[in-house]
């Protein structure tokens, strides 16, 4: 028997019953709503031939060539990835800054952290992307979608980091004091790299909004994958073929940030047998010596 608290009844074998009766149900649910959607999207004529653009030349457009759209897409894909490279980075280490002066023992540092902290946070992407284009001397569209994502996302990055600061026993800092360790290295060595590690699903996922957020240099006049996708578009001069089109983009961001939780979720078990190794270890050193 297990002497730890218990915090829910283990099901019986009723209770197993139901869950899967409502399970089977829910499914059910599910199903007949994806197949009542398909059916009246195919009703309101979603399903003809516009889908074909993305395989052949349509008829009514001369000179165009199923090349087009894909290298339209891998240029908007590249230059997607281009801003989310360069900003992912550094805003992770503008974060790392912010909530470092945050924690530091002087007030008015700690209060002018706060207040760039909670002002960043709480703009719109966008505005901020603007303000890059006055500030930023002759700046481009790319620096313009780069300086907003980084100064705004920095600002989340940097409350998520302190939340998992908050969150570590208060034990641990009392046992560094006690061996003599000033602040700032029990910041450096024992808060910061186990808030990151405790925090690392959210900073992910707020990678991935990083990444969605890079569709807003369309505004601004970067080519990221919407703004090419819009060029094929008008291009065309045909509506109807905006769907297939806007579907390649939302696959190719959808694949992106799949992939991007799957490092995600890589990174942390690796780091949990890495860490997991070494305690056994030095537990073995223990046991020899």
């Amino acid at each position: 028997m297990s002497s730890g608290p218990v915090l829910y009844d283990v099901p019986g074998p009723d209770e197993k019953k139901r869950e899967r009766l409502v399970s089977w149900i829910a499914g059910a649910v599910l199903v007949v709503a994806i197949v009542a959607v398909g059916w009246r999207l195919a009703a309101n004529g979603v399903f003809d031939d516009r889908w074909r653009i993305l395989l052949e030349a349509p008829t009514n457009f001369a000179g165009y060539q199923v090349g087009d759209i894909w290298s339209a897409v891998f240029r908007g894909l590249l230059n997607t990835l281009v801003a989310a490279v360069i900003s992912l980075p550094l805003a992770m280490i503008l974060a790392v800054l912010l909530v470092s002066l945050r924690a530091a023992p002087w007030a008015p540092v700690r209060w002018l952290a706060s207040a760039v902290i909670e002002v960043f946070r709480a703009l719109p992407v966008v505005l901020v992307m603007f303000f890059g284009i006055l500030v930023l001397p002759g700046a481009s569209p790319l620096m313009a979608v780069v300086f907003g994502l980084v100064v705004y996302n920095a600002a989340v990055f940097a409350e998520i980091l302190r939340a998992g600061i908050n969150a570590l026993p208060a034990g641990q800092t009392e046992a560094a004091y006690s061996l003599g360790m000033r602040s700032g290295l029990i910041y450096r060595i024992i808060q910061l790299p186990q808030s990151v590690r405790m925090m690392l699903p959210s900073l992910i996922a707020q990678g991935v909004v990083l990444i969605k957020d890079s569709s807003l240099g369309y505004i601004v006049g970067y080519a990221e994958l919407l703004r090419q996708i819009s060029r094929v578009a008008d291009a065309l001069t045909d509506a109807d073929y905006l769907l297939p089109l806007l579907a390649v983009g939302a696959a190719v961001f959808v694949t992106l940030n799949v992939l991007l939780s799957r490092l995600a979720v890589w990174v942390q078990r690796r780091g949990r047998l890495q860490r997991r190794g070494a305690r056994v270890a030095r537990t073995a050193t223990l046991v020899e010596d």
